[in-house]
C-alpha cells in the first residue's frame, strides 16, 4: 500500500463564466501522506473549495490527474464516483448541511442507506460515533435544538460513520465562535489520530496552523509553503 493517499499531478481546473474562462486552480502538484492532518490556508477566492472539490473527486480537473487511495480518477467511469465518495472519503463543511427533518442519531445514520447492514448494527455504529463526539445525550434532538458546535459534531460523526480512508473540511469552523471552533479543530486532530483518518481541511481561519502536521497557503489558484 502506498504511503500517499492524495496525489495530484499538474492539475488545473477552469471554468467558463460566459464568454470568460476563470482558472481557479492553476498547476498542482500535492502528495499527502496517509494519516496526516493537512491544511490548505488561504482567503475568499483564493481557490480552496475549487481545490478540495477536485482532490476529494466532487469534480473532475480540467488537466492533470488526481489519485485518491490508488485509484487514477481519470481513469474511472462517472457512476464510479459516489462509490468511491461513499465508501473512502468524508466531507464536513461550513454550513453543516444535517438535514431538519432529522435527528441527531438519523442525520449520522443516513449515510449508511440503502445498506445490507441491519438497523441494529446501523443504530450502534451510530451510537458509537456520537459517544466519540461525546453528544450522546443529545442524540435525539433536532438540528435547530443543537448550538453550532454540537451541529458540527454531529456533521463530524456522520462524515466518519462509514470510516472512510480521508476526511475532507470545508471551512470547519466558519460558522462558529473563536472558542467552539478551536474545541471542533481539537476534536478533528484527535479523531485524525485515534481514528488514522487523514484529514484536509481548507480555511482561511488561521488558528487551525497550530494543529496541522503541515500547512499549504493558496493564493490566485497556486500552492506555496509560505
Amino acid at each position: 500500500m502506498s504511503s500517499e493517499i492524495i496525489i495530484a499531478e499538474d492539475v488545473t481546473k477552469e471554468y467558463r463564466r460566459g464568454n470568460e474562462i476563470i482558472v481557479a486552480i492553476k498547476k498542482i502538484n500535492l502528495r499527502v501522506k496517509r494519516g496526516e492532518f493537512l491544511v490548505f490556508l488561504g482567503p475568499s477566492g483564493s481557490g480552496k473549495t475549487s481545490l478540495l472539490n477536485v482532490l476529494s473527486g466532487l469534480d473532475r480537473p480540467t488537466t492533470g490527474r488526481v489519485i485518491i487511495d490508488g485509484l487514477d480518477t481519470n481513469s474511472l467511469e462517472e457512476d464510479m464516483f459516489p462509490k468511491i465518495r461513499r465508501e473512502r472519503i468524508g466531507f464536513v463543511f461550513q454550513n453543516f448541511n444535517l438535514i431538519e427533518g432529522l435527528t441527531a442519531i438519523e442525520n449520522i445514520e443516513a449515510p449508511l442507506w440503502p445498506t445490507s447492514l441491519s438497523s441494529k448494527m446501523i443504530e450502534e455504529r451510530a451510537l458509537h460515533w456520537l459517544r466519540i463526539v461525546d453528544l450522546i445525550e443529545r442524540k435525539d434532538h433536532f438540528p435547530k435544538e443543537l448550538s453550532g458546535g454540537e451541529q458540527q459534531r454531529v456533521a463530524i460523526a456522520r462524515a466518519l460513520i462509514n470510516n472512510p480512508r480521508v476526511l475532507f473540511a470545508d471551512e470547519p469552523t466558519g460558522n462558529l465562535d473563536s472558542q467552539t471552533g478551536e474545541n471542533t479543530v481539537k476534536l478533528l486532530k484527535r479523531l485524525n489520530k485515534e481514528e488514522d483518518v487523514t484529514v484536509i481541511c481548507v480555511t482561511h481561519d488561521t488558528m487551525m496552523e497550530k494543529f496541522a502536521d503541515r500547512v499549504l497557503y493558496i493564493k490566485d489558484g497556486r500552492l506555496s509553503q509560505k
